[in-house]
Protein backbone atom coordinates (compact mmCIF):
# COMPACT_ATOMS: atom_id res chain seq x y z
CA UNK A 1 0.00 0.00 0.00
CA UNK A 2 1.20 3.50 -0.88
CA UNK A 3 1.30 6.41 1.39
CA UNK A 4 -1.24 8.19 -1.03
CA UNK A 5 -3.52 4.73 -0.43
CA UNK A 6 -2.63 4.26 3.52
CA UNK A 7 -3.78 8.12 4.56
CA UNK A 8 -7.32 7.22 2.45
CA UNK A 9 -7.64 3.51 3.35
CA UNK A 10 -9.99 4.90 6.35
CA UNK A 11 -11.77 8.15 7.09
CA UNK A 12 -9.66 8.94 10.30
CA UNK A 13 -5.84 7.91 10.80
CA UNK A 14 -2.57 7.93 12.20
CA UNK A 15 0.87 8.36 10.32
CA UNK A 16 3.85 8.14 12.37
CA UNK A 17 7.07 8.87 10.67
CA UNK A 18 10.52 7.30 12.55
CA UNK A 19 13.61 6.19 12.18
CA UNK A 20 15.37 3.43 14.17
CA UNK A 21 18.50 4.98 15.60
CA UNK A 22 16.13 7.88 16.84
CA UNK A 23 16.06 7.47 20.61
CA UNK A 24 12.76 9.96 20.83
CA UNK A 25 11.11 7.71 17.86
CA UNK A 26 12.61 4.71 20.36
CA UNK A 27 10.95 5.66 23.43
CA UNK A 28 7.55 6.16 21.38
CA UNK A 29 7.57 2.60 19.93
CA UNK A 30 5.95 1.15 22.93
CA UNK A 31 3.72 3.72 23.56
CA UNK A 32 2.60 3.37 20.27
CA UNK A 33 2.01 0.17 20.43
CA UNK A 34 -0.41 0.81 23.12
CA UNK A 35 -2.40 3.36 21.09
CA UNK A 36 -2.11 0.81 18.62
CA UNK A 37 -4.13 -1.52 20.84
CA UNK A 38 -6.06 0.64 22.47
CA UNK A 39 -7.82 1.42 19.38
CA UNK A 40 -7.99 -1.97 18.51
CA UNK A 41 -8.42 -1.51 14.95
CA UNK A 42 -10.94 1.10 15.01
CA UNK A 43 -8.45 4.22 13.60
CA UNK A 44 -5.95 2.57 11.27
CA UNK A 45 -2.11 3.17 12.43
CA UNK A 46 0.54 3.28 9.78
CA UNK A 47 4.29 3.76 10.46
CA UNK A 48 6.56 4.76 7.89
CA UNK A 49 10.56 4.48 8.64
CA UNK A 50 11.69 8.09 6.92
CA UNK A 51 15.27 6.27 5.70
CA UNK A 52 12.97 3.36 3.76
CA UNK A 53 10.06 5.86 3.18
CA UNK A 54 11.99 9.32 1.75
CA UNK A 55 9.59 9.92 -0.65
CA UNK A 56 6.44 9.60 1.93
CA UNK A 57 8.24 12.08 4.51
CA UNK A 58 9.07 14.59 1.85
CA UNK A 59 5.42 14.12 0.59
CA UNK A 60 3.81 14.43 4.36
CA UNK A 61 6.57 17.76 4.79
CA UNK A 62 8.14 16.12 7.50
CA UNK A 63 11.57 17.99 9.25
CA UNK A 64 11.80 16.04 12.36
CA UNK A 65 10.87 12.82 13.96
CA UNK A 66 8.78 11.40 15.52
CA UNK A 67 6.08 13.38 13.38
CA UNK A 68 2.52 12.12 14.54
CA UNK A 69 -0.03 12.76 11.62
CA UNK A 70 -3.97 12.48 11.78
CA UNK A 71 -5.44 12.93 8.36
CA UNK A 72 -9.72 12.89 7.96
CA UNK A 73 -10.33 12.05 4.35
CA UNK A 74 -7.33 12.11 3.31
CA UNK A 75 -5.99 15.77 4.37
CA UNK A 76 -3.95 16.76 7.26
CA UNK A 77 -5.96 17.52 10.34
CA UNK A 78 -3.20 17.68 12.99
CA UNK A 79 0.37 16.95 13.46
CA UNK A 80 2.75 16.57 16.71
CA UNK A 81 6.38 16.18 16.12
CA UNK A 82 8.82 15.04 19.62
CA UNK A 83 7.48 12.47 21.92
CA UNK A 84 3.98 12.90 23.22
CA UNK A 85 2.22 11.24 25.70
CA UNK A 86 0.29 7.90 24.61
CA UNK A 87 -3.01 9.52 26.78
CA UNK A 88 -2.69 12.88 24.86
CA UNK A 89 -2.48 11.45 21.49
CA UNK A 90 -5.00 8.70 22.21
CA UNK A 91 -7.12 11.49 23.34
CA UNK A 92 -6.45 13.26 20.15
CA UNK A 93 -7.47 11.05 18.02
CA UNK A 94 -10.65 10.62 20.12
CA UNK A 95 -11.63 14.22 19.43
CA UNK A 96 -12.15 12.31 15.74
CA UNK A 97 -14.53 9.82 17.12
CA UNK A 98 -17.59 10.78 15.63
CA UNK A 99 -15.72 11.46 12.41
CA UNK A 100 -14.70 7.20 11.69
Amino acid sequence: MTFNEAIKSSRVVLVEFYASWCPHCQRMMPVVSQVKELLDGRVPVFQYDIDKNNDAADEAGVRSIPTFIIYYDGKEEWRHSGEIDGEVLLAKIDSFKDKY
